[in-house]
C-alpha cells in the first residue's frame, strides 16, 4: 500500500509537507491518509476550511490535544483567520463544558504564539451580561421554540425556570451571539460536536435548527461525513440517520 497522489496532495496543501512513513505503523497511517485526505475530502462540496473548522470542533470535543494543535497549524495555513479557529473552540463551551474548552484553547494560544499571533486575540462578545437573555432568547426561540422551557417545566423550584434560563444566557447569549461566525455554521458545527459525543437526544432537535439556520440536507450531510474518521462510524452513522429524515 501507498498514499495516493490525491491523498498526497491534500495532505502537502494543509500541513506543508509530503506525508511521511511511520516507522512503527506504516500501514495504519497509510490507511488513515489515503481515508481522510484522499476520500474524504474529495466528497461532498466542503470548501476546505469548513472541513478544518469542523475537524477542529470534533477534535476539541474528543480531547484529542496533539491533533487539535496539528489541525490549528494546518487550518492557519490554508487562511482560516485565528478568530474564526478561537470562535469554533469557544462554540464547543457549551456542549463539552469549561475545562475541555479550556484544554483546547491552550492548545490553539500555544499554536497562536508560536506563530507570532498577538495574544489575546481582539474580543466578539455582543451581548451585555445583563441582557444575554433576551439576546439568547432572539436567537433560540426561532431555532428551537420553547422546547427546553416546557421540557424541564416539571423540575423543583427554582430549577424549572433557572436550568432553561442558564441555556438560553450561557449557550444562546454569551456564545451563539457572538461575532466572526455566522449562525448557520454554528449550528453546522454544533450539530458536529454533539455527533461526536453521541448525544443522540440532542441530535434530533439540532438537525432541524441547523436547517433552520439555513444549511441544506447536503451540507448537513458532508459536514458529518467531515466528522467520520475521527468520531467513527456508529456516532455519524446515528447523526446521519436525522438528516435522512428530512426529506
Amino acid at each position: 500500500m501507498a498514499v495516493t497522489q490525491d491523498a498526497q496532495k491534500v495532505y502537502e496543501k494543509l500541513f506543508g509537507q509530503k506525508p511521511q512513513p511511520n516507522e512503527n505503523d506504516p500501514e495504519l497511517f497509510e490507511i488513515l491518509q489515503n481515508f481522510i485526505f484522499g476520500q474524504v475530502f474529495a466528497t461532498g462540496g466542503l470548501e476546505d476550511t469548513m472541513r478544518e473548522k469542523i475537524t477542529i470542533a470534533v477534535l476539541t470535543a474528543l480531547q484529542t490535544l496533539p491533533q487539535l494543535s496539528s489541525h490549528t497549524e494546518a487550518a492557519l495555513r490554508i487562511g482560516v483567520p485565528p478568530l474564526e479557529i478561537r470562535e469554533t473552540v469557544y462554540q464547543c463551551v457549551p456542549f463539552i463544558g469549561f475545562p475541555r474548552t479550556l484544554n483546547a484553547v491552550s492548545v490553539i494560544n500555544e499554536v497562536f504564539a508560536g506563530q507570532g499571533i498577538p495574544l489575546p486575540l481582539p474580543d466578539a462578545g455582543t451581548a451585555e451580561h445583563a441582557r444575554r437573555f433576551e439576546a439568547g432568547s432572539a436567537v433560540q426561540l426561532p431555532l428551537y421554540g420553547k422546547e427546553i422551557q416546557e421540557k424541564f417545566q416539571m423540575l423543583p423550584d427554582p430549577f424549572a425556570q433557572a436550568v432553561p434560563s442558564f441555556l438560553t444566557e450561557m449557550c444562546f447569549g454569551d456564545f451563539y451571539t457572538r461575532g466572526v461566525l455566522d449562525g448557520k455554521t454554528r449550528e453546522l458545527l454544533s450539530l458536529c460536536v454533539l455527533a461526536s459525543l453521541g448525544a443522540e437526544q440532542q441530535l434530533k432537535s439540532h438537525v432541524l435548527g441547523a436547517v433552520k439556520a439555513g444549511n441544506s440536507t447536503l451540507e448537513l450531510t458532508a459536514a458529518l461525513v467531515q466528522a467520520l474518521p475521527y468520531i467513527g462510524f456508529p456516532y455519524a452513522l446515528n447523526a446521519l440517520k436525522y438528516v435522512m429524515v428530512l426529506d
